[in-house]
């Protein structure tokens, strides 16, 4: 396993932006953010692993994953915010096995930031 800190959530009206950034304690090949709704299950929404990305099909082209492996850091950009957006947002990793970004959004996580808030108001 390795230790991630998520930062960046808030709140902010439909069509807003908002950067989520998660520190990891050292780098790890594949990475991610998952998403919790009240009263649904945790769903991966932006998986990375060298260079290939997986988004859920809800934020393609609205939403952005980047890594900065100098920094073990990777990034989720928020563009055009919908109220459906609202939801506790988790960091992610898979540290132990080899996995695609799609295979790992789709739940193979052994690792999991504290979460971070993020609340779309129409």
């Amino acid at each position: 396993q390795v230790q991630l800190r998520e930062s960046g959530g808030g709140s902010v009206q439909a069509g807003g932006s908002l950067r989520l950034s998660c520190a990891a304690a050292r780098n790890v090949d594949v990475m991610g953010w998952f998403r919790q709704a009240p009263g649904k299950r945790r769903e991966g929404v932006a998986c990375e692993n060298s260079g290939v990305t997986f988004y859920a099909n809800s934020v393609m082209g609205r939403f952005t994953i980047s890594r900065d492996n100098t920094k073990a850091m990777v990034y989720l950009q928020m563009d055009d915010l919908k109220p459906e957006d609202t939801a506790i947002y988790y960091c992610a990793a898979q540290a132990n096995f080899p996995a695609s970004a799609s295979v790992m959004c789709g739940g193979l996580v052994d690792s999991w930031g504290q979460g971070t808030q993020v609340t779309v108001s129409s």
